[in-house]
């Protein structure tokens, strides 16, 4: 009989309950395999920083789906194991976007160590991702955007650093002055609206010098997309005037895959998603850098990396 209990404190709490329980010597006779003894020191650790960290730092995730629990699971996970890599607690504030249209950015992010915007489809709530950026930008608060956080950083900027009020996506105003974020001339040409989206796993070009290729250690990754409107090039070199740096393209130069301020301490977006190729013994290297700068932020430290 195999006893499986709830754990305490953490789902990675499982795989050592079921060690106990020698699962995994009653698989490997099934299977007829003749293995080592399992060495599970290293995840021993990880749980030992998850359940008794000697960091902590509190983050603030601005959605749109707060109150449906798995909406951002895979969000919450990669910040878990960006604590892990920092030996950091992470207390995860839920903010719902629409508190902060009605309430406004000072009352309802004061006090936490870094703002993760997550991606998301549609209208509502938009204003109080856009002013999340805002917050995070003007208060040096270290800053993640994944998906649809890049874009609203985008419009963000472009309103209030480019001066152009009126700056939008056109998935939110299709007659915006100023669509610096839009859907590509080819995509419209697309008659099934699924076959606009750029999906699964795809390459990206890192910039030598930026903050995004020192956290990952690399020029070129493969990172997994699930979006349908992108940067607009038109506007590329106002930005680039102002200091906002691109630090990630498609191998062909065309599109923008990551964005990052180059004189804030860590204020970087992703076009892609990736909370999706995260793991408890490999936190991605985002998460990890942004953990690291939300620590250092909450005890007025220098983050470098």
């Amino acid at each position: 009989m195999i006893e499986e209990k709830d754990v305490d404190h953490s789902i990675y709490e499982v795989p050592l309950m079921l060690q106990r329980e020698r699962v995994d010597d009653l698989v490997c006779r099934q299977l007829q395999l003749d293995t080592p003894s399992p060495n599970m020191a290293h995840w021993q650790e990880i749980l030992r920083k998850i359940i008794a960290p000697q960091h902590r730092v509190r983050i603030g995730v601005v959605g749109k789906y707060i109150e449906l629990q798995d909406a951002y699971k895979s969000v919450y996970e990669a910040i878990i194991h960006g604590g892990v890599a920092n030996d950091c607690g992470v207390e995860i504030q839920k903010v719902e976007a629409e508190n902060i249209e009605r309430e406004g950015a000072e009352k309802v992010l004061k006090g936490l160590g870094g703002i993760l915007v997550p991606g998301g489809f549609g209208q509502r709530g938009i204003e109080g991702k856009i002013q999340a950026a805002k917050y995070a930008r003007e208060n040096n608060l270290p800053y993640l955007g994944l998906c649809l956080g890049m874009q609203v950083a985008t419009i963000e900027f472009a309103r209030n650093v480019l001066r152009l009020p009126k700056a939008h996506s056109t998935e939110f105003d299709p007659n915006t002055q100023h669509p610096v974020i839009a859907m590509l001339d080819e995509q419209t040409r697309v008659t099934k609206k699924g076959g606009t989206m750029r999906l699964g796993s795809q390459p990206c070009q890192l910039v030598v010098g930026t903050k995004a290729a020192r956290l990952y250690g690399a020029f070129v990754i493969n990172e997994r997309h699930r979006h349908r409107y992108e940067f607009n090039n038109t506007y590329r070199e106002r930005f680039e005037a102002a200091d906002f740096v691109f630090s990630g393209f498609t191998p062909d130069g065309k599109l923008v895959e990551i964005i990052e301020l180059a004189k804030h301490p860590f204020f970087i977006a992703s076009q892609f998603h990736p909370e999706f190729h995260s793991k408890p013994h490999q936190p991605h290297p985002l998460f990890k850098g942004f953990i690291a700068a939300a620590h250092a932020r909450s005890h007025n430290q220098t983050w470098t990396i």
